[in-house]
Protein backbone atom coordinates (compact mmCIF):
# COMPACT_ATOMS: atom_id res chain seq x y z
CA UNK A 1 0.00 0.00 0.00
CA UNK A 2 1.40 3.78 -1.07
CA UNK A 3 1.97 6.02 1.81
CA UNK A 4 1.00 9.99 1.21
CA UNK A 5 4.25 11.76 1.40
CA UNK A 6 4.90 15.04 1.36
CA UNK A 7 5.95 15.37 -2.10
CA UNK A 8 2.18 14.28 -3.17
CA UNK A 9 0.63 17.41 -1.58
CA UNK A 10 3.74 19.84 -2.74
CA UNK A 11 2.42 18.20 -6.29
CA UNK A 12 -0.58 18.86 -5.60
CA UNK A 13 -0.70 22.15 -4.44
CA UNK A 14 1.73 23.03 -7.34
CA UNK A 15 -1.19 21.60 -9.78
CA UNK A 16 -3.50 24.13 -7.74
CA UNK A 17 -1.11 26.90 -8.10
CA UNK A 18 -0.59 26.13 -11.58
CA UNK A 19 -4.50 26.22 -13.01
CA UNK A 20 -5.01 29.32 -10.60
CA UNK A 21 -2.12 31.20 -12.31
CA UNK A 22 -3.21 30.11 -15.96
CA UNK A 23 -6.41 31.88 -14.97
CA UNK A 24 -5.22 35.01 -14.26
CA UNK A 25 -3.67 34.95 -17.39
CA UNK A 26 -6.17 33.14 -19.23
CA UNK A 27 -9.30 35.04 -18.18
CA UNK A 28 -8.50 38.73 -17.44
CA UNK A 29 -11.72 40.08 -19.09
CA UNK A 30 -14.26 38.54 -16.34
CA UNK A 31 -13.69 39.59 -13.37
CA UNK A 32 -15.14 36.54 -11.43
CA UNK A 33 -13.39 33.98 -12.87
CA UNK A 34 -10.40 36.40 -11.96
CA UNK A 35 -10.96 35.99 -8.29
CA UNK A 36 -11.91 32.40 -8.13
CA UNK A 37 -8.25 32.18 -9.66
CA UNK A 38 -6.65 34.18 -6.90
CA UNK A 39 -8.64 31.70 -4.48
CA UNK A 40 -7.18 28.67 -5.92
CA UNK A 41 -3.59 30.38 -5.79
CA UNK A 42 -4.61 31.23 -2.22
CA UNK A 43 -5.99 27.33 -0.96
CA UNK A 44 -2.38 26.18 -2.99
CA UNK A 45 -0.33 27.70 -0.73
CA UNK A 46 -2.44 27.10 1.99
CA UNK A 47 -1.97 23.32 1.09
CA UNK A 48 1.75 23.79 1.48
CA UNK A 49 1.76 25.14 4.96
CA UNK A 50 -0.60 22.67 6.24
CA UNK A 51 1.94 19.86 4.86
CA UNK A 52 4.84 21.50 5.88
CA UNK A 53 3.48 22.05 9.34
CA UNK A 54 2.40 18.65 9.30
CA UNK A 55 5.75 17.02 8.39
CA UNK A 56 7.89 19.19 10.39
CA UNK A 57 5.49 18.89 13.70
CA UNK A 58 4.49 22.31 14.26
CA UNK A 59 1.49 24.34 14.61
CA UNK A 60 2.73 27.12 12.74
CA UNK A 61 1.71 26.87 9.45
CA UNK A 62 -1.93 25.37 10.57
CA UNK A 63 -2.00 28.83 13.01
CA UNK A 64 -1.14 30.71 9.56
CA UNK A 65 -3.18 28.91 7.06
CA UNK A 66 -6.23 29.58 9.06
CA UNK A 67 -5.44 33.70 9.46
CA UNK A 68 -5.14 33.08 5.53
CA UNK A 69 -8.35 31.62 4.84
CA UNK A 70 -9.90 34.47 7.29
CA UNK A 71 -8.00 37.04 4.90
CA UNK A 72 -9.30 34.59 1.51
CA UNK A 73 -12.53 34.88 3.17
CA UNK A 74 -13.08 38.43 3.64
CA UNK A 75 -11.54 39.37 0.22
CA UNK A 76 -13.91 37.85 -1.30
CA UNK A 77 -16.75 39.26 0.02
CA UNK A 78 -15.65 42.96 -0.40
CA UNK A 79 -14.91 41.61 -4.06
CA UNK A 80 -18.04 40.54 -4.64
CA UNK A 81 -19.77 43.76 -2.77
CA UNK A 82 -17.96 46.23 -5.00
CA UNK A 83 -18.59 43.88 -8.27
CA UNK A 84 -22.25 44.28 -6.86
CA UNK A 85 -22.18 48.03 -6.48
CA UNK A 86 -20.27 48.77 -9.74
CA UNK A 87 -22.94 46.32 -11.84
CA UNK A 88 -25.83 48.35 -10.44
CA UNK A 89 -24.20 51.58 -11.37
CA UNK A 90 -22.66 50.56 -15.29
CA UNK A 91 -24.50 47.34 -15.91
CA UNK A 92 -21.08 45.63 -16.98
CA UNK A 93 -18.22 44.42 -15.04
CA UNK A 94 -15.33 43.86 -17.85
CA UNK A 95 -12.39 44.67 -16.42
CA UNK A 96 -11.29 46.84 -19.48
CA UNK A 97 -13.83 49.24 -18.15
CA UNK A 98 -13.11 48.96 -14.32
CA UNK A 99 -10.48 51.38 -14.84
CA UNK A 100 -12.91 53.97 -14.18
CA UNK A 101 -13.19 53.09 -11.14
CA UNK A 102 -9.56 55.12 -10.54
CA UNK A 103 -9.99 57.88 -7.77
Amino acid sequence: MMQITLTHFILVALILFCVGLSGVFINRKNIISLLMSIELMLLAVNINFVAFSAFLQDLNGQIFSIFILTVAGAEAAIGLAILVIYFNNHKNIDTENISSMNG
